[in-house]
């Protein structure tokens, strides 16, 4: 699985990374950025704990 955040939907909120900091952080332009690569099996659950808190709906774990 891996992890999404639309930058044109993101109103940085921080509810992800307060969630999950291993995926989520806070990037250079102030939204919200989810780490390349797969996430591990360990962090899944947490992921999508983010992404249904997602007041507007900015990511996607699939």
């Amino acid at each position: 699985m891996k992890a999404k955040v639309d930058p044109d939907v993101c109103i940085a909120c921080g509810a992800c990374t307060g969630i999950c900091p291993e995926i989520f952080s806070m990037g250079d332009e102030g939204f919200s950025v989810a780490k390349e690569g797969e996430i591990e099996e360990s962090l899944i659950g947490s992921a999508q704990e983010a992404e249904e808190t997602c007041p507007v709906d900015a990511i996607t774990v699939e």
